[in-house]
């Protein structure tokens, strides 16, 4: 029993980990080498299509998963965006700094404008790019008809893309946000989120929910939905209106909030 304990433990421990892997990419090289010789035979019994040389390859080693990865938080919090904006149907949308695919995919179907303190050089149909600081937006009071930055606010002010360092710049980005959107309007925000406020610095900072709402409060504007992706597959990959029973289990969940401006 305590040697069923004692290696329990082990397997747990990172060196464990590490020699797994290593066992791991040790197969998968023979393997990678048996399937060439396998594609070099077959080549010779068909039309020679193609020139096939071991010394030119590339081995991804890793893909051959039973199911498709995907980053949870970056797959599932544009598909929110998306059918909010399939919903409300806005005659322009304008998005900060959020990635970059969003924007080019949705544009296909909405009028997009993509602004970065980075300016993304791309030319599409239906897509405007430029520059802007969070901090600092050019747009009018109340003249945005539909607005989102994702996963964004999180980073301003910690330096990691060449912003200046700012404690505060999350909130001044918050209140630039709330401040152009017009009466009706939404805005579309997403950050980490977990039990307790947190800050991984230069990297993230993590929100609580609850503290996060609360930024928009003075500014006119109400939630119209809040959508969790939770941490873990088990507890669903979208839910909308979560429990604070599963708010509270997150140390890196990611919130997704839909405001709307009062008139």
């Amino acid at each position: 029993m305590i040697k069923k304990i004692a290696r329990s433990l082990f397997e747990k421990t990172v060196f464990w980990k590490r020699l797994n892997g290593l066992r791991y990419k040790v197969r998968r090289r023979k393997e990678f080498r048996k399937d060439f010789a396998s594609f070099i035979k077959m080549s010779k019994a068909t039309d020679k299509r193609f020139a096939l040389d071991w010394s030119v390859r590339k081995a991804y080693l890793f893909d051959n998963m039973s199911k498709t990865w995907f980053d949870r938080h970056y797959i599932l919090h544009p598909s929110w965006a998306a059918r909010i904006l399939a919903e409300t149907s806005p005659s322009k949308h304008i998005d900060v700094s959020s990635k970059l695919y969003f924007s080019t995919i949705t544009s296909a179907f909405v009028p997009f404008e993509f602004y970065d303190y980075r300016p993304a050089e791309i030319e599409l149909s239906n897509l405007k790019v430029g520059s802007e600081d969070l901090t600092n937006l050019s747009f009018d009071d109340n003249s945005v008809e539909s607005i989102s930055c994702m996963h964004t606010i999180e980073h301003i002010g910690l330096g990691r893309y060449g912003d200046p360092i700012d404690y505060d710049g999350d909130l001044k980005a918050v209140k630039e946000l709330c401040r152009v959107v017009r009466p009706g309007g939404s805005l579309l925000v997403v950050v980490p989120v977990g039990r307790v406020s947190n800050i991984i610095f230069n990297a993230h900072r993590i929100y609580n929910s609850d503290e996060f709402i609360s930024y928009f409060d003075g500014s006119c504007l109400k939630l119209r939905q809040y959508a969790l992706i939770p941490e873990e597959k088990e507890d669903g990959d979208l839910v909308i209106d979560p429990p604070g029973a599963l708010k509270d289990k997150q140390t890196y969940g990611c919130g997704c909030f839909w405001f709307v401006k009062n008139r």
